[in-house]
């Protein structure tokens, strides 16, 4: 009996042990993702139906908006849309004279390669491209679904080869890309780890580039209710970012656009028509002087007196984003038009130039091409640097930009 009692009584000890145990590791895990992190508030994949979907019923908007920066920012890489040389001697990016890597083409897919020594190592596929080509693209590559960026990225202007951006003269392996990364060069994409600090993404669940549901929200419900009301001629369930507030309107181009702002909810949590504010902190200490012409035209267009001075300008008020318009400068010249007139005494001063010549290019002279202090890349087998260009969107009076254009009207009027 007195050991039958023994028994009970260390069965109840241990029992009591076991349940204190239980409930302080509840606690720290409760502890842990109340202080971490947030679970996931992303919309479901499910939802989404891509931009294919939306061609059936806004085939002449999609022919147009699927040839824009915005929808070719992010793919899967394929014979197509693969950038660089791959031939021999042309596919090489030399470190130094020892360490190179080559980007090879195989029955597999695309390649890059390390060559440290004699020594031969694989890097990576090159399975996503990031970027339309129209300056150049970077790739990453799926490991056990994290995502990296490869070492080695394309650069239009020299139709070759350079240290991916972000790595200046390094040879950085396994940089990691967060969530935040393809908010900004995807529509979607589903976050293994269900917090915004999470990096593992799930390769079946991501919309690749800024499709429609970028802009107009997921579009799984619209589409059903739109199939099964064939005669509703009013969008249903679904976003249209041109009824929003001048605010709402700049706050949604301001997500991607917008430079120095943090992330304070999951990525694709943000979803247009949302205040930017309860979704991000925002960086108000920023200086025109230190805001780069690459990620932030928000802040530089902000600064500009166009904007100061208005109470409707937008993004929007320059950009159709469902046409391909990189380039058409005097398409852009002929929207700055509807405000610089001779009507409302606001035209060019520049009595040199005919109205004709100087109406098709504002560009040029009052947002010119300036050089990124961020994406810097290094060209091979050399300390040389190579700096991006991008036009600034701080409107304002450039003398230096404002002669070389006059300069070279002048060249082309004196053949």
């Amino acid at each position: 009996m007195k050991n039958l009692l023994n028994f009970r009584r260390s069965s109840l000890i241990i029992f009591s042990i076991i349940s204190l145990c239980f409930i302080l590791i509840r606690c720290i895990d409760s502890g842990n993702k109340k202080n971490d992190q947030p679970i996931s508030e992303n919309t479901q994949f499910s939802q989404y139906v891509g931009s294919a979907t939306c061609a059936k019923c806004h085939k002449q908007i999609y022919d147009s908006f699927v040839l824009t920066s915005h929808n070719l920012t992010s793919q899967i890489v394929n014979e197509k849309n693969i950038k660089g040389p791959f031939g021999h001697g042309s596919n090489i990016f030399h470190y130094s004279h020892d360490i190179f890597v080559s980007m090879e083409k195989t029955d597999s897919g695309f390649y890059e390669m390390e060559h440290n020594n004699g020594k031969e190592t694989i890097l990576g596929r090159m399975d996503i491209a990031i970027g339309s080509g129209n300056k150049g693209k970077t790739y990453l590559t799926w490991k056990n679904n994290y995502l990296y960026q490869l070492q080695v990225s394309y650069l239009t202007s020299i139709h070759g080869w350079v240290n991916s951006p972000g790595a200046n003269t390094q040879f950085l392996v396994d940089r990691i890309v967060t969530p935040r990364c393809l908010e900004c060069h995807s529509t979607y994409a589903g976050d293994i780890t269900l917090g915004f600090s999470g990096q593992k993404f799930n390769p079946n669940q991501i919309i690749y580039g800024i499709g429609c549901e970028k802009c107009h929200g997921a579009g799984a419900k619209h589409v059903e209710y739109q199939t099964e009301h064939p005669n509703e001629t009013i969008g249903k369930y679904i976003i249209n970012p041109g009824t929003f507030s001048r605010q709402l309107s700049l706050d949604f181009c301001r997500s991607c656009h917008g430079g120095g702002i943090k992330s304070i909810k999951p990525a694709f949590a943000f979803k247009p028509g949302d205040k930017l504010r309860d979704y991000f902190v925002i960086d108000t200490t920023g200086k025109k002087a230190s805001v780069d012409v690459h990620g932030d035209q928000y802040d530089l267009l902000a600064e500009s007196k166009c904007f100061t001075t208005s109470t409707t300008l937008t993004c929007l008020s320059c950009h159709n984003t469902h046409d391909n318009e990189r380039g058409n400068i005097a398409l852009f010249s002929q929207r700055c038009m509807t405000c610089h007139n001779q009507e409302h005494g606001t035209f060019c001063t520049i009595k040199s130039e005919s109205v004709a010549a100087i109406s098709s290019n504002c560009i040029d002279c009052h947002m010119p091409e300036q050089k990124s202090r961020i994406i810097e890349m290094k060209l091979s087998n050399s300390n040389k640097m190579d700096e991006a260009t991008l036009r600034t969107h701080y409107i304002a009076i450039y003398p230096d930009a404002t002669k070389k254009y006059l300069a070279k009207i002048s060249a082309i009027n004196s053949k």
